[in-house]
This record gives C-alpha cells, structure tokens and sequence, in this order.
C-alpha cells in the first residue's frame, strides 16, 4: 500500500451507517489518516431519513468536515417486497444527508452499487470496452427496487449538493468464517457439505471490504478537489470474477478441495430480486482522479482470509 495522503485541515470525519460492513472496516482503517477525528453514527444515532435528526447528529458539521454515508437498505431479495423501506433509507435518505453537508458547506460521500447499470448481456447493454461500466454509462432503469433507489438516491444526494462524490462498488466482503457476506458463508458451507453448487454465470468485481475502506480514506485525505466534487466514481478491486470463481478462490485459500465447489446457473437458483449477469465495474476513473488502485481481487481475497484468521481485521 503507498502511504495515505493527508488533508490540512484534518477535517472531522463523520461515518453515517457505522455499524454495518463498510461502516466497521472504514473505523478499523481509521488510522491509516493520521490526527483526523473520526466519529461514527449508527442507526442508534442518527435517522437518514429524518432531517430533523440529521440536523441533531451533524449538528457541529463545519464546512472542513466530511460525512461518509455508508448507510444502505442493502437486502436486495427484501427490497423487492419493501419498496418503501428501501427508498426511505437509499433515495430519502442520501437526499437528506446532502442537504445538510450543501447548507454546512462541508463535503458527502456517498457510498453506492452496481447494480444501477442494467446487468443484462444482450446486445448494446453491455459497455462497448471489456474492462467494466464506466461511470457515464447509461444505467436505463435497473433491473431491481434496490438498484433503482440506490440510483435515485445519488440523484437525489448531486441535486441537493453538487459537491458530493458518489463512489460505486460491488460485491463487498469481508471474508471472517462468521460474516454473512459471501465469502464467510463459503466457508461455513465447506464445513458442512461435501460439495458446494455456485452459480458461474454472473460476472462481477469482488471486493474487500477493507480494500474498499482503505480507498475512501485515500479519497478523504486527498481532500474536496475539482477531480472529485460532483464526481461519481469505480471503487472495486481490479480484475473480474464469477461467484463460482470466488468459491473456488475461497476453498483454496483455506486449504479445502477446489473441486468440491460446481458450477451451476442462475436459473438453478431463483431468487425474488433479479441478479445482473454483468456488473464489473471499471476503475479507469478512480485512477484519473488520482486514487490508488485497488488491488487484484484475488490478492485481496488472499489477504481477507488470512487477517480473519490470524484475527487482526486486516492486512497492511
């Protein structure tokens, strides 16, 4: 990892959505920013959808200071059945929160999703280059409740404040045998059954978690400059994967059979929300902003299963 760039203002970092996945990693990786003041919001703390208790949680927000909004309504199966609740907490809620960063003068990043972009593999759905969707691709209207209120909530957050950044990523993990992201349950299931069925018709960017945490704090040090105000941005780690790849990755990373995980189809394996069959997401303009790329996502996976097991959260 090259050393973190430090802002001078040492703003207050405020980490809405605290106690989920990303919310955890990004206090974790705290330090790699050295003297900023970190203060972590959870549900418990503060109602994204409320602007009466976004005003009380930022209630010190100084025009230096930066809010990260990790907050998601993130169960895409639920979503389909709780349409509202979705679009309370990923449109209503983005909306709010740029609110108040727009009146206090202080900077949002806001944490979005692949699953914006269509998914589909037919013809003309698909980005034209082989590397991901870029940013200014035509997202169309996606194919789930989630990936419509997750795109009409960085609408909702560049209209009531241009200066946010909207950073997209995919398939986070973090990899611990007790997470209940993918990676974790790959390794509960390889403890249990003999052989593992995984679907290898969907292709997408897996990313770690801390990874990802590690970018944005790269992007809060590096401070609110033209390259990244009202920018929407690719934060995946790089390469490209189907979860039957990951599987197969993960049984080998913890000295397991790889054979023992097979392929299947997403038809094999309904579920109430659609998955996309193509969502990599290119990270040509992370890179033009002057971020640090993000590693290989079989490096990474390496890495994630690995701190889980020697307990340490993380790996340089």
């Amino acid at each position: 990892m090259v050393p973190m760039r430090v802002t001078p203002s040492n703003p207050t970092v405020y980490i809405v959505g605290a106690g989920g996945q990303l919310g955890t990693a990004m206090q974790e990786r705290s330090a790699r920013v050295p003297d900023t003041v970190v203060r972590p919001l959870t549900s418990a703390d503060i109602d994204i959808t409320d602007p009466t208790s976004v005003a009380a949680a930022l209630g010190d927000l100084d025009p230096d200071d930066v809010v990260v909004n990790c907050a998601a309504y993130t169960d895409v199966d639920g979503a389909e059945s709780d349409a509202e609740g979705a679009r309370r907490v990923n449109t209503t809620g983005p909306g709010v929160l740029a609110a108040r960063t727009a009146d206090a003068g202080a900077w949002l990043i806001h944490v979005s999703t692949d699953y914006v972009f269509p998914g589909t593999v037919e013809e003309g759905s698909r980005p034209a280059a082989g590397d991901g969707y870029e940013p200014d691709d035509v997202s169309g209207t996606p194919a789930t409740v989630y990936g419509r209120t997750k795109l009409d909530g960085e609408r909702a957050a560049l209209s009531a404040d241009p200066r946010t950044t909207v950073v997209r990523t995919a398939w986070v993990y973090t990899g611990g045998p007790d997470s209940r992201d993918f990676v974790g349950t790959m390794r509960r299931l390889e403890q249990s059954r003999e052989t593992v069925s995984v679907v290898d018709d969907q292709l997408g960017s897996p990313t770690y978690s801390h990874d990802l945490a590690d970018g944005l704090w790269d992007l809060v040090a590096g401070g609110v400059r033209p390259e990244v105000a009202g920018a929407v941005l690719h934060a995946t780690n790089s390469g490209s994967a189907t979860w039957f790849d990951v599987a197969r990755g993960v049984f080998e990373e913890i000295g397991a059979r790889p054979d023992r995980v097979l392929p299947t189809t997403t038809a094999e394996f309904p579920r109430p929300a659609p998955r996309p069959a193509y969502s990599v997401l290119s990270g040509r303009s992370w890179t033009a902003a002057g971020l640090t790329a993000l590693r290989p996502w079989r490096h990474a996976l390496h890495a994630a299963i690995a701190a889980s097991d020697a307990g340490t959260g993380s790996l340089p």
